[in-house]
Protein backbone atom coordinates (compact mmCIF):
# COMPACT_ATOMS: atom_id res chain seq x y z
CA UNK A 1 0.00 0.00 0.00
CA UNK A 2 2.86 2.35 0.82
CA UNK A 3 4.63 1.84 -2.51
CA UNK A 4 1.40 2.21 -4.50
CA UNK A 5 0.61 5.45 -2.66
CA UNK A 6 4.06 6.84 -3.44
CA UNK A 7 3.74 5.94 -7.13
CA UNK A 8 0.31 7.60 -7.37
CA UNK A 9 1.69 10.67 -5.57
CA UNK A 10 4.58 10.91 -8.03
CA UNK A 11 2.23 10.58 -11.02
CA UNK A 12 -0.04 13.35 -9.78
CA UNK A 13 2.98 15.50 -8.93
CA UNK A 14 4.28 15.29 -12.50
CA UNK A 15 0.76 15.82 -13.92
CA UNK A 16 0.29 18.92 -11.75
CA UNK A 17 3.59 20.38 -12.92
CA UNK A 18 2.72 19.75 -16.57
CA UNK A 19 -0.75 21.29 -16.27
CA UNK A 20 0.65 24.38 -14.55
CA UNK A 21 3.32 24.83 -17.20
CA UNK A 22 0.73 24.54 -20.00
CA UNK A 23 -1.30 27.47 -18.68
CA UNK A 24 -0.91 30.82 -20.38
CA UNK A 25 0.60 33.62 -18.37
CA UNK A 26 -1.64 36.39 -17.09
CA UNK A 27 0.77 39.09 -18.27
CA UNK A 28 -0.02 38.26 -21.92
CA UNK A 29 -3.32 40.11 -21.62
CA UNK A 30 -1.66 43.38 -20.66
CA UNK A 31 0.79 43.33 -23.54
CA UNK A 32 -2.04 42.52 -25.95
CA UNK A 33 -4.01 45.51 -24.71
CA UNK A 34 -1.07 47.85 -25.20
CA UNK A 35 0.20 46.48 -28.54
CA UNK A 36 -3.20 46.10 -30.19
CA UNK A 37 -6.46 44.37 -29.47
CA UNK A 38 -7.20 42.63 -32.80
CA UNK A 39 -5.06 39.58 -32.14
CA UNK A 40 -6.18 39.44 -28.54
CA UNK A 41 -9.87 39.53 -29.47
CA UNK A 42 -9.64 36.89 -32.20
CA UNK A 43 -7.79 34.33 -30.11
CA UNK A 44 -9.70 34.87 -26.89
CA UNK A 45 -12.73 32.66 -27.55
CA UNK A 46 -10.65 29.70 -28.67
CA UNK A 47 -8.24 29.90 -25.75
CA UNK A 48 -10.95 30.44 -23.17
CA UNK A 49 -12.14 26.80 -23.30
CA UNK A 50 -8.64 25.36 -23.11
CA UNK A 51 -7.63 27.69 -20.28
CA UNK A 52 -10.80 26.82 -18.37
CA UNK A 53 -10.02 23.12 -18.77
CA UNK A 54 -6.47 23.66 -17.52
CA UNK A 55 -7.74 25.59 -14.49
CA UNK A 56 -10.14 22.77 -13.61
CA UNK A 57 -7.43 20.15 -14.09
CA UNK A 58 -5.05 22.15 -11.89
CA UNK A 59 -7.63 22.27 -9.12
CA UNK A 60 -8.37 18.55 -9.31
CA UNK A 61 -4.70 17.54 -9.48
CA UNK A 62 -3.83 19.85 -6.57
CA UNK A 63 -6.57 18.38 -4.37
CA UNK A 64 -5.58 14.80 -5.21
CA UNK A 65 -1.91 15.66 -4.65
CA UNK A 66 -2.62 17.07 -1.18
CA UNK A 67 -4.78 14.10 -0.20
CA UNK A 68 -2.18 11.63 -1.44
CA UNK A 69 0.58 13.51 0.41
CA UNK A 70 -1.42 13.14 3.62
CA UNK A 71 -2.01 9.44 2.93
CA UNK A 72 1.68 8.81 2.25
CA UNK A 73 2.60 10.78 5.38
CA UNK A 74 0.21 8.66 7.44
CA UNK A 75 1.54 5.35 6.14
CA UNK A 76 5.25 6.19 6.33
CA UNK A 77 5.31 7.40 9.98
Amino acid sequence: MEIASKIILAIFCVALIIVILLQSSKSAGLSGAIAGGAEHLMGKAKARGFDALLIRLTTVFAIVFMVMALVVGYFVK
